[in-house]
């Protein structure tokens, strides 16, 4: 039942009245009151029983926080008893009262604890080595193989301790150094004695002499000698195998095949060594070639007996200690290189005060080195994709002696090409070094490239790029850029001696050297040496050997291109492309995936000699052209040409020359005789046809255009300049041009063919195809041609067409045709 309305407070009856004015508002809502009592009883009574809920959800929560208070409390109490009780034991312990006091000397006796267990591991640790040691020794007389296991083991601890050493800082040192010395100890013991046990077998069958015996109970006691020591040396092989990141670390030798090396290695020691008479510094192709003649001796029965051994070795092993029985040629080579390694390192020291054994001595190993790379294919790590550089790559790099060689090369190479230029005959053009067709070079430019080749096939053989390389700069191109020095000087001096200045310095005895054949051969000697060394560069820039070496500098600038290191030795990219081609350096910077830049390792160098080569040309061109000239100008001075009598035409051929006109084709027929000799038929082509051109232009200039002609004198000028082109034509033979020089002097020779028109001829205009040297007789007459020369441009275009002429315009033909003494006057 609800509360009376006098309990309420003024807010509750608040609450209650807008309720009822909500529920009741109209007189019909009375009949639902009945409803709406029981619906607010309901609710009452649901309140009711939450507020109930409540009340025990309160009560039980207020219970528990006091038992977790009381719990605590507990704790509380029980840990300060624990903490009391700690801290009483811990100071009748320690014997101090106070508890920080205590608590550092209770650490200390801690850490001694951790330390007496670390001893402890230690001395567990060698006792295990110790035992195994003992293992191993105790079976290694009566069953080497059991000891193979405990030395394995003792291996395996080794390789561990190494592996902890940096981890723990360095801690331990002796107790490392006490195990492995074990561990070493141990492995020479046991492979000295299956070593010995080898050897007797090996002096059983009498290796490696002549009665050598390889009967079958001997072969099975070699066999189980040998795989005794292949399985002593596993540990050490895997060892290696992880160690091995590159090439420059050699192959192991394999123990079986040591031993039975070591007889060979007495018997090169006793016939190398000493004052032997096989024992000659000047002679390392003896000692060389005896490691050869062990290879082609006892090769074949390393390859038939042992290597069944290894192919089944290969099969118990990992896949990382596989390449080690691939081969049993290559694992033999392995064993013979140590003794010559040994022999090498003290011979070097005993020549390197001698440069010719020093270079000698190279080159025979290198030799060997492709012997073996040939001939037995060697290759120490199958699976890399490299070859065997070699033991002359050991010498020069590892062991750093190519400086050294290098220089005594340079030295060589320099003293041969000095011997070479300051020959008496080595200026002198050898006209039969070459093809009859080609340009003839200086006896030193053939001698200078043959000494050039010679260093290339000595250094060829060498596996170092960058030793190929510096033998490139410092020798070949060095003597190509001094020979390039010794042309251009000649060059210069001979310009200098052709000056006004220098005629006048050096008189008339000075000239002659340099006048007419004399100064030409000069040039001819810059320019065929230039042409004939360019070529040879050109020629090498597509070997095989130089393409592979510009490929290989090619990479080597695209490895190196964003960290900033050299080429080649202390050889930058911009060191290396002054000296070579300037595409080393275009290229530098460019993206990794774009084209090599194309070139070739002789660019710069070939550059140079081929603007020497044009200079020159052109210089010779320049002086026969002035020759020529000077021949011609009393040529240039007849005044006669009008009262020259006879028959316009003879009909008996050409006119004898005219007297003047000697000079001039003694000079074209010396001077072109000698330039057919001397010049290759693409130069000298070139040169004659610039020569004949300026002829042309000075006869045009100087003799037609400046003087008046009568028929007879007209026809005087056609016969010499007819002798002209045949005293060329006569001194090029077979190589002059189609046409020979008629055809370069057509500007001229159709000038004459209007100057030589009949004036007597019948005024027709006569047409026909013939050729101009056919139809002299029936070409129209002077007057004909006058009339419609003269007459318009039009005209003039129709009666040249005509007649022929293809190079004059119609004003030349009208200023030619203007020189007949009929028509000027």
């Amino acid at each position: 039942m609800a509360n009376p309305a006098s309990t309420l407070s003024t807010h509750e009856r608040i609450r209650v009245e807008d309720y009822l004015n909500d529920k009741i508002q109209t007189s019909a809502d009375f009949e639902s009151l009945e409803l709406l009592l029981s619906t607010l009883r309901a609710q009452h009574e649901l309140q009711r029983k939450q507020l109930a809920e409540t009340q025990e959800a309160l009560s039980n929560a207020t219970k528990a926080s006091n038992d977790h208070v009381e719990a605590t409390r507990q704790h509380a109490e029980a840990f300060n008893g624990q903490q009391a009780d700690i801290d009483r034991r811990l100071k009748e312990l320690t014997g101090s009262d106070a508890s920080d006091e205590a608590a550092e000397r209770f650490e200390a006796s801690i850490s001694k604890l951790r330390s007496l267990e670390l001893s402890r591991g230690y001395v567990t640790l060698l006792k295990d080595a110790e035992e195994l040691s003992k293992e191993a020794l105790r079976n290694i007389q009566t069953e080497p193989r059991l000891a193979i296991a405990p030395y394995s083991r003792l291996r395996k601890i080794v390789e561990s301790l190494d592996e902890a050493q940096p981890a723990a800082e360095g801690a331990s040192p002796h107790l490392v150094d006490y195990v492995g010395q074990l561990a070493t100890k141990l492995r020479e013991q046991m492979k000295g004695e299956s070593t010995t046990r080898l050897r007797a077998t090996l002096e059983q069958m009498k290796w490696p002499s002549k009665d050598f015996n390889f009967s079958e109970s001997l072969r099975l006691q070699w066999a189980d000698n040998v795989e005794l020591l292949l399985e002593l040396q596993i540990p050490e092989l895997e060892n290696h195998a992880s160690a091995s990141t590159n090439q420059s670390v050699r192959p192991p030798v394999l123990f079986p095949l040591e031993a039975m090396v070591h007889p060979l290695e007495l018997r090169f020691k006793y016939h190398f060594s000493g004052d032997k008479p096989t024992n000659k510094l000047d002679k390392p192709e003896y000692f060389l070639a005896h490691i050869t003649d062990l290879l082609n001796n006892f090769g074949g029965f390393f390859t038939s007996s042992i290597q069944p051994i290894f192919d089944q070795k290969s099969e118990t092993v990992g896949h990382e200690l596989q390449w080690n029985f691939l081969n049993a040629s290559d694992a033999y080579i392995t064993a013979l290189l140590p003794m010559l390694r040994h022999k090498i390192a003290t011979y070097l020291p005993q020549i390197s005060t001698y440069p010719q054994l020093l270079s000698h001595f190279v080159h025979e190993l290198m030799n060997f080195d492709n012997d073996i790379r040939e001939t037995w294919n060697y290759l120490p790590d199958p699976y890399s994709q490299k070859d065997w550089r070699g033991i002359t790559w050991e010498v020069l790099s590892k062991e750093g002696w190519f400086d050294r060689w290098l220089q005594v090369e340079k030295d060589f190479a320099l003293a041969r090409y000095k011997e070479i230029v300051d020959t008496p005959d080595s200026g002198h053009i050898d006209y039969e070094g070459v093809d009859l067709s080609a340009t003839k070079p200086t006896k030193a430019a053939i001698r200078v490239n043959d000494l050039l080749e010679t260093i290339t096939e000595r250094y060829q053989p060498l596996s170092s790029f960058s030793q190929k390389l510096r033998f490139l700069i410092d020798i070949q191109i060095t003597i190509f850029d001094q020979f390039h020095e010794r042309l251009h000087s000649a060059l210069e001096a001979y310009l200098a001696m052709t000056s006004t200045i220098g005629r006048t310095v050096q008189g008339a005895d000075g000239q002659a050297s340099v006048d007419g054949i004399a100064g030409l051969e000069r040039l001819c000697r810059v320019f065929g040496s230039a042409e004939y060394l360019e070529k040879k560069m050109e020629d090498w820039s597509n070997e095989i050997f130089f393409v592979e070496l510009w490929s290989g500098l090619q990479e080597r600038v695209k490895q190196n291109r964003d960290k900033g290191r050299n080429v080649a030795g202390s050889m930058s990219v911009a060191d290396v492309a002054s000296r070579t081609s300037p595409a080393v350096n275009n290229g530098h910077g460019a993206a990794p995936q774009d084209e090599p830049p194309e070139g070739a390792l002789f660019d710069e160098t070939a550059s140079a000699y081929r603007r020497l080569r044009l200079r020159s040309e052109s210089i010779i061109t320049s002086t026969l052209t002035s020759n020529i000239r000077s021949a011609l100008k009393p040529y240039t001075r007849v005044s006669t040409w009008t009262t020259i009598s006879g028959p316009a035409t003879p009909a008996t051929g050409p006119l004898p020359p005219t007297a003047d006109l000697a000079p001039a084709m003694r000079t074209l027929s010396t001077t072109v005789s000698f330039l057919t000799r001397a010049l290759g038929i693409a130069p000298l082509r070139r040169i004659v046809r610039q020569v004949l051109l300026s002829t042309q232009t000075y006869l045009w200039s100087n003799v037609l255009l400046r003087n008046t002609f009568s028929a007879s004198g007209a026809s005087q000028l056609a016969s010499d300049i007819h002798h002209l082109c045949s005293v060329v034509d006569v001194a090029l033979n077979s190589a002059a041009q189609t046409g020979g020089s008629k055809a370069i002097f057509q500007k001229l020779n159709e000038g004459l063919l209007l100057l030589t028109l009949d004036a007597h001829a019948p005024k027709t205009d006569g047409k026909d195809d013939q050729s101009l040297e056919t139809r002299a007789d029936k070409n129209p007459g002077l007057w004909a041609v006058e009339k419609r020369l003269f007459k318009d441009n039009e005209s003039a275009r129709e009666m040249l067409a005509e007649l022929g002429v293809e190079t004059l315009t119609e004003a030349e033909a009208r200023s030619v045709l203007e020189k007949r003494v009929e028509i000027g006057s």
